[in-house]
Formats: structure tokens, C-alpha cells, sequence
């Protein structure tokens, strides 16, 4: 008998991955680990978030003074300005989660500074030809608080994207410690630029710090693709972005957390320049250099989370709280009373600060990148809500009641914002990844 062949075991194919599995910036990059400054792209990112937030404190001051000195708008008119850019949030922040998650983030992010320096070159080109309008100081403000929603919606999605998930922590260190140094100073040199150039010609350098933000974004290398799933109906996907952030235990007590330090901060703020100005007689440069004694909280808090949380434990940073010092702010009069509630102040804002990186951080590590857009959606609609929500209250609670009683109502709101947190499985985690 002669042996048979020997059969070789038939190789199966190789399989073909249609995404790599470790991609510049993922979260296996030892180098996101280590410092998103490594990482080119976030270096890209963080340029363009530098130039657009001196185009928005530029406009947050130049638009209202535009509407005062050139049309001479009414209080009431001014403040109509103030909340459309507030009311794009509710009227398609979480359709702009779901588009976000559809298309390519940097396009998305391109488009929205593209629309931003259009709509705000209008508005020194309208006054130059003597047609401009309240009607489309209006417009513009909205339609740019529309291109806002997608820009923050995007830039907050693409982020774990570029510096993987280990590098979380460091990278939104860094963006929350821009954002509250333009809360210090991005507005006085808005101020500045207005003084000494006019409102209109203020407002063209907001349209070309928002074009060079654009021009800049065009050098993210690594924009990836939206995953290639079926596309379920728009409803359907702002559904399950509603689902994975409230049906998280989480992600909930982050939300409402969040929730109740919007509410009664907005209940608390709106009415500041009421207690500064009218009540106590104070000047606004008083009210100025209280405002910037938060956004130096704000700084301190971001600064500060990272070594606090691998001290204590994530969750616990989490935890403890310093906003029952806000209950110290409806005590702000003249003398020392002013310096105690300035101190207050400074406490409450340093652990919003903390927050910002902390709770940002841990909400975008726990969403797949596929939900990321809509989860930030969800967020920023439930938070601006709260804003608003507390901007109203507040005027109205004025009204029936008193200031002071306003004043210690949002201070209450402010200061039980970490018991969500305290009822939640949070207090237990030790880090980002459990």
C-alpha cells in the first residue's frame, strides 16, 4: 500500500481590517499617555481653540456695544442678543449630537468657524455700507450661536480621538485652562480692541481670528472616518443618546451634578450686577474684578484636578466640594464682606473648575466613539437648559420676592451639587478606567 499525501490544513484568509486597530492618538499610544503635547494634532486643536476663543470674547463684547452705539438698542433689546446665542443650544443641540456623529468631526469643526467669520465680517460690512440692522445683528447671533452648538459638540468628540483615553486628563487640563484665562482676560482685550479700533472693526477681527481657526483645523492629520454602521432615523439616535446618558448611573449623577451647579450659579449670577450696581453702589469695575476672581478659580481648579484626583482617588475628588462657599455669597456687602464673599467665590469656581477636567474626562472615557457626539449633545443641552432655566428664575424670584432671597436660593442650588455624586457608584472609583 503506498501512503497518501499528507493534506496541509487549508489556511484561512486573512482577515482585512477596515480600521486600524491602533491609530496615531488612540488610546493605546504610549505617547497619550505621557503629554498630549506630543501628540501634532492636539497641538493643531489647541491653536484653533486659542484663536476661536479670542473671536468669541471679541464678539461677546463688541456685538452689544455694536447694537448700543450704532442702533441705539434698549436694554431690553441687548439683552434679546444674549439669549439667542443661549437658545441655539436648546433648539438643535441634540440634532447636532447625532450630525456629529455622522460625518468627519474636522470637517464639521472647519465648517462651523467657516459660517462664524462669514457671519460676523457682515456685520462691520453692513455698517460700512450704513445698512446694517437689528434684524441681522439677530440673525447673526444666532445662526453663530448654531455654528457654536457644532463646534463644541465637535471639538469635545474629536478630542479622545486625537489623544487617546489615557491622555484625557492632560489634554482637557489644558483646554479648561485656556477657556478660564480667556474668562480672565480674553474679554478685557475684546474691551480693548473695541476702545481702540471701534465695535465694527473689533468684530472683523473676530471674523478673522475664527477664519485663521479654520485655516488652522486644516492641519488635523488624523481626522477619522464616522463608523460605517447603518444610520438609524435622526429620532432614533438622539434616543440613544438620551438612553446612554441617563440609563449610565454614571454618567447620570455627572449630569445632574453639572445640572445643579448651572441652575444655581445662573439663579446666583444673573443677579451679581443687580446687588454690585443698584443695592450696594459698588462700581463696575468692582463687578469686573469679581468676575475675574472666578475665572482665576476656574484656572486653579483646572490646574489643580489632575494631582488632587491621583491623591485622594477619582471619585473622591469628585466628592468633596467646595460650593457650600457659595453660601457665603449672598453675604457680600462693603468692607471685608466683599473680600469674604471675592473668597467664596473663588472657592466655588476653583471646584467647577476641577470638574471641568475631572467629570469631562470620566464621561468621555466611558462613551464609545460611535455615542461620543451624542453624549456631548446631551450634556450641553441639559446644562445650557439649566443656564437658562436659572437666568429665568432668577429675574422672576426677584420680582416676587427679594433680591437677597434670590441670591441665597441659587447659593442653596450651588452648594448641594454634590449629592448626586455621593448617591451614585462615583465616590468608589479610584481612576479614569475604574
Amino acid at each position: 500500500m503506498t501512503a497518501s499525501p499528507r493534506r496541509r490544513p487549508e489556511r484561512r484568509p486573512r482577515t482585512v481590517r477596515t480600521t486600524p486597530e491602533h491609530s496615531p492618538g488612540t488610546p493605546s499610544t504610549p505617547s497619550a499617555a505621557r503629554s498630549p503635547w506630543r501628540n501634532q494634532d492636539f497641538r493643531t486643536l489647541f491653536g484653533a481653540a486659542t484663536l476661536n476663543q479670542l473671536g468669541t470674547n471679541t464678539g461677546y463684547v463688541a456685538v452689544p456695544l455694536l447694537a448700543l452705539t450704532a442702533l441705539d438698542a434698549g436694554p431690553a433689546q441687548v439683552g434679546v442678543l444674549a439669549a439667542l446665542s443661549t437658545l441655539a443650544f436648546l433648539l438643535i443641540g441634540l440634532p447636532a449630537g447625532a450630525w456629529v456623529d455622522r460625518l468627519r468631526t474636522r470637517g464639521v469643526l472647519i465648517t462651523a468657524d467657516l459660517a462664524r467669520a462669514a457671519l460676523f465680517a457682515s456685520l462691520p460690512l453692513a455698517w460700512w455700507l450704513d445698512a446694517l440692522t437689528l434684524g441681522q445683528l439677530y440673525a447673526v447671533v444666532l445662526l453663530a450661536g448654531c455654528a457654536t452648538v457644532f463646534s463644541d459638540v465637535g471639538s469635545q468628540s474629536v478630542l479622545p480621538q486625537l489623544v487617546g483615553r489615557e491622555g484625557l486628563i492632560r489634554a482637557n487640563t489644558a483646554m479648561v485652562t485656556l477657556m478660564a484665562a480667556a474668562n480672565i482676560a480674553g474679554r478685557g482685550v475684546g474691551g480693548a480692541l473695541v476702545a481702540a479700533l471701534t465695535a465694527p472693526a473689533a468684530l472683523a477681527c473676530s471674523a478673522a481670528a475664527y477664519l485663521a481657526s479654520a485655516v488652522r483645523l486644516t492641519g488635523i492629520r488624523a481626522a477619522p472616518a464616522p463608523p460605517a454602521t447603518v444610520r438609524s432615523p435622526l429620532t432614533t439616535q438622539i434616543r440613544e443618546g438620551l438612553q446612554h446618558v441617563l440609563g449610565h448611573p454614571e454618567l447620570r449623577a455627572l449630569a445632574l451634578a453639572a445640572t445643579l451647579n448651572n441652575l444655581g450659579g445662573a439663579v446666583l449670577g444673573t443677579m451679581l450686577p443687580v446687588l454690585f450696581v443698584r443695592e450696594l453702589d459698588l462700581s463696575p469695575a468692582s463687578l469686573g474684578l469679581f468676575w475675574a476672581t472666578g475665572g482665576a478659580g476656574l484656572l486653579l481648579g483646572a490646574r489643580l484636578a489632575r494631582p488632587f484626583a491621583a491623591r485622594v482617588g477619582y471619585g473622591r475628588a469628585l466628592l468633596l466640594t467646595l460650593t457650600p462657599a457659595a453660601l457665603l455669597v449672598p453675604l457680600l456687602d462693603h468692607g471685608p464682606w466683599l473680600w469674604l464673599a471675592g473668597g467664596a467665590w473663588l472657592l466655588t469656581m476653583m471646584k467647577i473648575g476641577s470638574d471641568n477636567v475631572l467629570a469631562v474626562s470620566l464621561r468621555q472615557h466611558l462613551t464609545p466613539d460611535p455615542l461620543m457626539g451624542r453624549m456631548n449633545a446631551t450634556f450641553r443641552f441639559t446644562l445650557t437648559g439649566a443656564v437658562a432655566l436659572g437666568s429665568a428664575t432668577s429675574g422672576l424670584l426677584t420680582e416676587l420676592t427679594t433680591l437677597h432671597t434670590t441670591l441665597w436660593t441659587g447659593a442653596a442650588v450651588l452648594s448641594l451639587s454634590w449629592t448626586p455624586v455621593a448617591f451614585s457608584p462615583l465616590p468608589r472609583r479610584r481612576g479614569v478606567t475604574g
